[in-house]
């Protein structure tokens, strides 16, 4: 199991993710839910709606790889989001986790989410996804596949892909209706889709 894996375009990178399991010291979430993004118009997957998609900054750094490495940002000014870089290095990608079950430290994860209704809200929709595994800024960059770091992902097969939905990715408002949003619709904790009021195609 290595970042090798994850070096594919953003739809494939995505994919493979759903399944896996990011552990933050003792919490484990598996990822149901994710969003590929690629990068800037230079490269071989454009997307206006990417953090890259105009090019390199000191804040979307990471995203031109190499791939295996965690991207976090704030959405909202509150909202810690967590990314998985994918792709070649050098070439701008990666994948939003959206959403997860919590299948380990669920004491430690309801701590840090104490108005989750349930134990499935724990990790639903991306702010909440990084929460419950305490994941903050100061972790940008984190080598997910050193296996004595406290914040690694745990690849766990390819899911059969006749378990995964597709559809478009949600709150962009440019390229909106590019279907990169993934997920297991047998999981009762995929977040709920809602198409940015800004959208336009």
């Amino acid at each position: 199991m290595s970042a090798d894996e994850l070096a594919l375009e953003p739809p494939a990178a995505a994919r493979r993710l759903l399944g896996a399991t990011l552990w933050s010291g003792p919490v484990g979430v598996r990822i149901v839910e994710v969003e590929a993004y690629g990068g800037d118009p230079a490269g071989p997957w454009p997307d206006p709606a990417s953090h890259s998609g105009r090019g390199r900054t000191p804040r979307n750094a990471v995203m031109f790889g190499p791939a295996g490495f965690l991207y976090v940002y704030l959405s909202y000014g509150m909202h810690r989001c967590v990314n998985v870089t994918t792709g070649f290095d050098g070439v701008a990608s990666a994948v939003l986790l959206r959403s997860g079950e919590v299948i380990a430290g669920l004491d430690t994860a309801r701590e840090r989410r104490p108005t989750a209704r349930t134990d499935l809200d724990l990790a639903r929709g991306p702010g909440n996804f990084g929460s419950a595994l305490g994941i903050t800024l100061a972790d940008y960059g984190a080598d997910l596949f050193e296996p004595a770091a406290p914040i690694r992902l745990e690849l766990n097969g390819n899911p059969d892909p006749a378990a995964i939905a597709s559809g478009p990715r949600v709150g962009v408002s440019a390229a909106a209706d590019v279907p990169w949003r993934f997920w297991l619709p047998s999981s009762r904790a995929v977040s709920a889709y809602r198409r940015s009021p800004r959208a336009t195609k």
